[in-house]
């Protein structure tokens, strides 16, 4: 019996997949939005969510994580320092996901993931 296991596969390898995450979703955190597929912004909420669900102890512990899946130090420092406060109150939604219609060159869905403000 063949099983998804609740991921997409977005047709890449898993290491392909775990680097693409990391990649967008340190853009996400740097620049507080990202322009991608649908199926793509699905994946990257998921991730960013639970990294920033990690950060909001603001402890030796949370730092070591997110310094292990986000090797961009400005933007570790931006989460701590500007994020983490930001989201204090806020149990989960950190982000929202506007779909912008498609893609010229191949007809894909796209969308934009954004902060919550």
């Amino acid at each position: 019996m063949i099983k998804n296991l609740n991921t997409r596969k977005l047709a890449v390898t898993p290491s392909h997949k775990k680097a693409m995450m990391r990649n967008m979703t340190t853009s996400l955190f740097l620049h507080e939005k990202v322009t991608t597929t649908v199926p793509r912004a699905k994946e990257v909420v998921r991730f960013a969510e639970k990294l920033l669900t990690k950060a909001k102890s603001a402890d030796l512990n949370a730092k070591k994580a997110l310094h292990s899946e986000i090797a961009n130090k400005d933007v570790v420092k931006k989460v701590f320092d500007v994020l983490v406060p930001r989201y204090k109150d806020r149990n989960g939604g950190y982000t929202q996901i506007f779909k912008l219609g498609l893609r010229k060159g191949d007809n894909a869905e796209v969308a934009v993931v954004k902060l919550v403000m």
